[in-house]
């Protein structure tokens, strides 16, 4: 999966106003038997999404026309609560999310969020109802800023994550980065 940074974003919203989403919710166990971080998007929201027949579910905001191509989900309290399954993180990814905005999160997921390249920000409901009515907002995250046509709201993040995310890194390119101490103390030591 290519990590693309993410520094100003500005992107559609679509509103998915429940608390406590579990990762059963958000990808059932029954589509987990790929061995890849792909391919899961299709079966993201599984039982919301998708009619008895099949058929797209037209009561699933995500579904509606409206809410198409919405790449910023805007949703409750405890998101991704439950088991601590990354493939949760995996489905929103390829579903096409890049940014979730909740009132607060499982711990687990919300690092599985970090460690896919996926920015969690956290926002109190009132604010996140009010970006919910705008077509689309952005989000610059070196400024730590939500910002719709007329308003702008601050969020917090560690500083660690904002790193890896405005730099477009994960575990590995980061580990990369001490590649010559990371030599330097092997050479040094007799094992």
């Amino acid at each position: 999966m290519e990590i693309k940074p993410i520094t100003t974003y500005t992107g559609k919203v679509v509103p998915l106003f429940h608390d406590n989403i579990d990762t059963d919710q958000i990808i059932p166990k029954a589509h987990l038997k790929r061995i890849s971080k792909t391919g899961f998007g299709p079966f993201a929201f599984d039982e919301w999404r998708y009619l008895d027949d099949g058929t797209d579910n037209p009561d699933f905001n995500p579904n509606k026309p409206e809410y198409r191509d919405a790449t910023i989900l805007i949703t409750g309290d405890n998101f991704g609560c439950g088991s601590s399954r990354e493939h949760a993180a995996w489905a929103l990814k390829d579903y096409g999310f890049d940014i979730i905005i909740a009132g607060s999160y499982s711990d687990i997921f919300y690092m599985n969020c970090t460690k896919n390249a996926m920015l969690p920000i956290i926002l109190n409901e009132d604010i996140r109802r009010y970006l919910a009515e705008a077509k689309e907002i952005t989000v610059n995250l070196p400024n730590q800023t939500v910002s719709t046509s007329d308003k702008t709201f601050s969020f917090d993040i560690d500083e660690t994550w904002k790193n890896k995310l405005v730099n477009g890194l994960d575990d590995v390119a980061l580990t990369l980065e001490y590649e010559n101490e990371i030599k330097a103390y092997e050479a040094a030591k007799t094992f």
